[in-house]
């Protein structure tokens, strides 16, 4: 029941009932409606700053997610790149050093200078920025995939072709030495016979009457056959292919003609004196791209390691050469 205001009226001498004017009414329904206004506007701005909407609490969750999920994926691409690095290393290092082919270059694969200064890119980063240089390395990854893929695709064909480059290396002696006494003067400096001075002999000397056969050591193409008068005689060179080269020097007679194709263990002529030569004797040599190197590693085919230590040792002696 609505409570019925009274006051006394001094004027009358009588208690009167208390009427509110319209105006004042609206004016506490105001007062009371911005007050409650007021009210809330200061509790939603105090919510909002310390608490957070809704909303926002999604998106900083969302946030937080989104970070992990970045922190896990650079650690994903650290572990590949770590991979990776360990697969360029081993085709260089292991692969290729097998079948004795090239290395790739740097150049064909990121270099590691980039890579350092892309991880420190990343690290400065902010989380927006995050996801552009993430793909960004991504992109390099793959670069650096379809370039190592490629490099085993060669190293696949180097194994296809390794019975012909075997073929193709040279492996035996080229003359008949069965009591592994025909070495007479190994590789490295000697006395030269004739100047009787110390000079680099660039092959080994092998004691043979005149006449003996002597072999190609490999497979390969004929490139020389004859006397060019270099001080070797008569001599033959064949290119073996894959780097290699060998040259038989001071023959009698040679057996093959330029541009033939000759098999190891094919008679390509026969022990002389011709050129600059002080006795009857083989000449040999074996080039590798280019450079002349001890033929005395190069005879693995046809000995025992007991033997190949004996001759060893016999090409070490230091002596007199034969040219």
């Amino acid at each position: 029941m609505k409570k019925v205001k009274y006051y006394y009226n001094t004027q009358t001498l009588r208690y009167e009932k208390v009427e509110t004017p319209l105006r004042v009414k609206l004016l506490r329904i105001f007062g009371f409606m911005a007050a409650a206004l007021v009210t809330a506007v200061l509790i939603s701005i105090a919510a909002f700053r310390f608490i957070g909407s809704p909303q926002e609490r999604i998106l900083l969750r969302q946030n937080r997610e989104l970070r992990e999920f970045y922190e896990d994926l650079r650690d994903t691409l650290e572990s590949l790149k770590r991979q990776m690095r360990e697969l360029e290393k081993r085709d260089n290092d292991v692969y290729r050093a097998i079948f004795e082919a090239n290395p790739i270059p740097d150049t064909a694969r990121s270099k590691e200078l980039e890579m350092k200064m892309e991880l420190a890119k990343i690290e400065m980063l902010k989380d927006y920025e995050l996801a552009a240089s993430i793909t960004a390395t991504i992109q390099n990854l793959k670069s650096r995939i379809a370039a190592q893929k490629k490099s085993y695709d060669e190293v696949e064909l180097l194994v296809k072709n390794k019975e012909q480059m075997l073929a193709h290396t040279p492996a035996i002696q080229p003359v008949s030495n069965k009591d592994l006494n025909r070495i007479a003067s190994g590789f490295g400096y000697r006395i030269d016979p004739i100047y009787k001075t110390v000079k680099f002999h660039a092959g080994l000397d092998f004691t043979a009457p005149q006449g003996t056969p002597v072999y190609a050591t490999a497979n390969g193409t004929v490139t020389i056959a004859g006397n060019t008068g270099n001080g070797y005689g008569n001599h033959v060179i064949i290119d073996h292919g894959y780097g290699y080269e060998t040259l038989y020097g001071h023959l009698v007679k040679v057996n093959v003609k330029e541009q033939e194709q000759v098999k190891r263990g094919q008679v390509i002529g026969w022990v002389g004196s011709t050129g600059k030569s002080t006795g009857p004797h083989l000449h040999y040599e074996v080039h590798k791209n280019g450079e002349k190197v001890d033929p005395i590693y190069f005879f693995y085919n046809d000995l025992t390691p007991e033997q190949f230590d004996y001759i060893l040792k016999r090409a070490a002696t230091a002596n007199q050469s034969l040219d």
